[in-house]
């Protein structure tokens, strides 16, 4: 293994895969014990773990590529092909819920008063914040898209800027969505269209800020210059994930918050 001669990347044994799968499970063993209990520390400590041995993870990830050049082209035509079929699975993952949704309003049983949206649920109007937060995320994808393109222009400085306008309307999103739900009529528990509606744009919700996190962790690489105009692979993940987002928001929008009412 000292002397290599092939093009690809046999990665160092690292014990940082164990420990995020020991972490998991204890913050799903707590998410569950938190259901009883008004306060969980055991899922607040999980998640505090599990983020710091991700950025463990990713400082060494950043070392293989950025200081020791272990990032070959057939090593990053590998990792890309990686990435499509991860947001692939995440296509399907989404499909199951609009599968669910469709069956459902499509067909109301006798259970649901045979109406949609369910009886007793009054549904969010599309046209307040559910339109306002389309109108962010339709933009954040411009604005992402553009700093990208002054990435490749080697306009450093402009990139910069338009992907911090980009974070701000990611986490603009996420706090009116937080305000969507706190003042929402019905919750989960109400009925199949409110346990539809929270599962659905919730884990989209959860997308956004993993969204968001990703690109802030290509904002901090950016401002420390450890992309070049040919070399940043992070980034164009950020920008692949964030457009597979808002196309999942405008379905989510279209079909959940205007059609399905």
């Amino acid at each position: 293994m000292n002397n290599k001669f092939n093009n690809f990347h046999m990665v160092d044994p690292s014990p940082w895969p164990i420990y995020m799968s020991l972490i998991l499970m204890s913050a799903l063993i707590s998410t569950f014990y938190s259901m009883s209990t008004t306060l969980s520390w055991g899922l607040f400590i999980s998640l505090l773990m599990c983020f710091m041995i991700f950025f463990l993870w990713s400082r060494d990830v950043v070392r293989e590529s950025l200081l020791q050049g272990n990032h070959t082209y057939k090593v990053i035509s590998s990792i890309k092909f990686g990435m499509i079929l991860f947001i692939l699975s995440e296509v399907m993952f989404f499909f199951s819920f609009f599968w669910t949704f469709f069956h459902s309003s499509l067909n109301p049983s006798n259970e649901v008063g045979n109406m949609w949206p369910c009886w007793g649920v009054e549904a969010i109007n599309p046209f307040t914040i559910p339109l306002l937060n389309t109108l962010i995320l339709v933009s954040s994808g411009v604005t992402i898209t553009y700093s990208h393109h002054m990435m490749l222009n080697q306009n450093f400085d402009l990139s910069f800027k338009w992907i911090m306008l980009t974070i701000f309307l990611g986490l603009y999103f996420t706090m009116l969505q937080f305000l969507e739900y706190k003042y929402s009529t019905f919750t989960i528990m109400d009925s199949i269209y409110g346990s539809i509606f929270f599962l659905a744009t919730g884990f989209h919700g959860l997308h956004v800020i993993v969204g968001s996190l990703m690109i802030m962790f290509s904002m901090i690489r950016l401002f420390n210059f450890h992309f070049s105009s040919k070399h940043h692979l992070i980034y164009e993940f950020s920008c692949w994930y964030w457009h597979f987002v808002d196309l999942v928001w405008l379905f989510l929008y279209i079909f959940i918050y205007w059609w399905g009412i």
